[in-house]
């Protein structure tokens, strides 16, 4: 072994070393906030629904929009560190053919959104990665998904976007609703969609009896949408809700509304509709100032009934 030879294997062993240290380091780091350390399994991406692929061939992609991977998404972590003494020793023998100028050949990735898994090249990306390198060359095949990943989208975030994906699919919603008309309707906690689907499902029932016939799925899909979700999106809009619940969506909003909504027309014994019962949602879950003022409201109104039937 010549003398550059050795002087490019300490470089790329002091580099690997350094290089666990930091992994080690992000690993407590994610632990301690409680955040998933792992690649993106491309098997999740699959649960998007995809209804087809393409070859783009030979494109030139951010290293930073690779987040996943198709099978050694457990050998790296999530920033692609490598996480087993094989994947280490394989990255260290990577990078010391690098320093000794070997230029290796594109990696191929599937292109899921704005996001792209390794098929090929797994640790090509890591040794991209670790050295600051933005951009490598890559042979892409696109799949067409009806909900788009993110680069910044986590497992959670991936298995909300395959529910929602699946919502789509059983809803056609996209197809049924003008694309000027539709609003994309995301939640923040898993396992919300079927209970949209539940809402469909009775809202079309109770039509049917109402009309006496047999009332076709799309159409109870489009009933709910215009006559119950998007008045209900709207009147949270309007009254600005979403900022009175920071980091909760116009959907988990609709269905808190929805509840307040069972439970007042149960109450009273009439539907208030959607803009009275986002009112009243507000007035009893929203900040302490509101609560106070809608029971300083309800006091006042109380004292002068009373008043006045004592005049």
């Amino acid at each position: 072994m010549d003398r550059s030879t050795l002087r490019e294997s300490w470089q790329a062993e002091y580099e690997a070393e350094r290089l666990e240290w930091r992994a080690r380091l992000l690993e407590l780091v994610h632990r301690f906030k409680g955040e998933p350390d792992t690649l993106l399994p491309f098997h999740g991406a699959l649960a998007l629904r995809p209804r087809g692929e393409h070859h783009l061939g030979l494109r030139s992609i951010e290293v930073d929009k690779v987040v996943g991977s198709v099978d050694r998404y457990e050998d790296f972590h999530r920033h692609f560190l490598p996480r087993t003494p094989h994947t280490l020793e394989r990255w260290k023998r990577l990078r010391a053919l690098q320093l000794s100028g070997v230029e290796f050949p594109p990696i191929e990735v599937y292109q899921v959104g704005e996001a792209y898994f390794v098929k090929d090249g797994n640790h090509r990306v890591a040794l991209a990665k670790a050295t600051g390198q933005k951009f490598i060359d890559a042979y892409v095949i696109a799949l067409e998904v009806p909900v788009a990943l993110q680069p910044g989208d986590t497992l959670k975030d991936l298995i909300l976007k395959a529910e929602y994906a699946h919502f789509l699919e059983r809803t056609r919603l996209k197809e049924l609703i003008p694309p000027e008309e539709f609003s994309e309707i995301r939640f923040t906690t898993l396992g919300r969609y079927d209970l949209l689907l539940d809402h469909i499902a009775t809202r079309r029932y109770f039509k049917g009896l109402e009309e006496d016939r047999e009332i076709p799925w799309e159409e109870g899909v489009l009933d709910w949408y215009r006559n119950l979700y998007r008045p209900t999106a709207e009147a949270i809009r309007r009254l600005g809700l979403l900022r009175e619940f920071p980091g909760r969506t116009e959907a988990d909003l609709y269905l808190w509304v929805m509840d307040h909504r069972y439970f007042l027309a149960q109450e009273l014994g009439v539907d208030p509709g959607p803009e009275e019962a986002a009112r009243s949602y507000e007035a009893r879950f929203g900040p302490w100032w509101k609560r106070l003022g809608g029971w300083l409201k309800g006091f006042h109104l109380g004292t002068a009934r009373r008043g006045g039937r004592r005049a």
